[in-house]
């Protein structure tokens, strides 16, 4: 993905995110370890540095995390998000007093090593799947409380795309609303009266007999929900053209090849926000 493409969050909803990470660590009695041992006048320059290649993301929100702490820090962005990094890459460089630089340091790196993992995978699983069909990799609801909206910015700068960012955007209906509902043709039919005409539907399916019967309604997409390559293969062939088709359950960078050759539109995958590993980096004295 190209920086161009990105477009940054509005800082009135990333501030509240960072500003509750930097309460948290200040706790009580604020950096009693820096305000101890590093003199007032004390002045510092450093980088945030990675120790591994991926695709960086989150520069943005480490700064603020510097500049929350001390707006009068000089802060330079050396390589925006979505960019691809090696080893020893500065992303970031901050000067200034050394104290609120050394307050700050944790909480920035926290943002920047997760956020850019989150970053690397996606990456990862977009490359693994090009040239095997059309499908775009997305993100789902399965995120860390309180970092939704920055770790499905993380997937876009690693070039992928966003499902739903919560349970107002689109209806969903999965197997245990099938099973409440009473069915697939009653949750379907349920859905279509409750919504207006700008609100999708998708319907959840693990068996070809069970996405006969939802084409049969109608529905604007289908969660083909972990089935082998030669079934989805089949779904995609029954679908016809007639909803999204998206893919879902046991995505790895070893099947994703697989399962993009399916012919689906949509490959979602849990794990790039709920466990990808971050991306390391360390800040460094200049």
């Amino acid at each position: 993905m190209t920086t161009t493409e990105l477009h940054r969050l509005p800082a009135l909803l990333v501030e509240p995110i960072v500003r509750a990470a930097l309460l948290e660590d200040l706790g009580r009695a604020g950096d009693i370890t820096t305000n101890a041992v590093v003199p007032a006048s004390a002045r510092l320059s450093v980088v945030a540095a990675t120790r591994r290649p991926g695709v960086v993301a989150g520069v943005d929100v480490a700064a603020l995390a510097f500049r929350l702490v001390d707006p009068g820090l000089t802060i330079e962005v050396l390589k925006p998000d979505g960019t691809a990094v090696m080893p020893g890459d500065a992303v970031l460089a901050v000067s200034g007093p050394a104290r609120p630089i050394l307050t700050a340091e944790r909480v920035a790196l926290n943002f920047l090593c997760r956020l850019s993992g989150v970053a690397t995978a996606t990456a990862g699983l977009v490359a693994a799947a090009q040239g095997n069909g059309h499908a775009r990799i997305t993100c789902t609801r399965k995120t860390t409380p309180g970092l939704r909206a920055l770790e499905k910015y993380a997937v876009l700068a690693g070039g992928g795309s966003s499902h739903r960012y919560g349970l107002d955007d689109a209806i969903l209906i999965k197997d245990n609303h099938i099973a409440a509902a009473g069915g697939i043709r009653p949750a379907l039919e349920a859905a279509r009266a409750a919504v207006g005409h700008l609100v999708k539907i998708e319907v959840e399916v693990d068996t070809l007999a069970q996405l006969e019967e939802a084409l049969a309604i109608g529905m604007d997409a289908v969660l083909l929900d972990n089935m082998p390559p030669e079934m989805l293969t089949a779904a995609v062939a029954m679908v016809a053209g007639r909803a999204i088709t998206e893919a879902s359950g046991t995505v790895t960078l070893a099947s994703v090849p697989a399962i993009a050759a399916a012919g689906v539109d949509v490959i979602s995958c849990g794990w790039l926000t709920h466990s990808a590993p971050i991306l390391d980096f360390g800040l460094d004295a200049v």
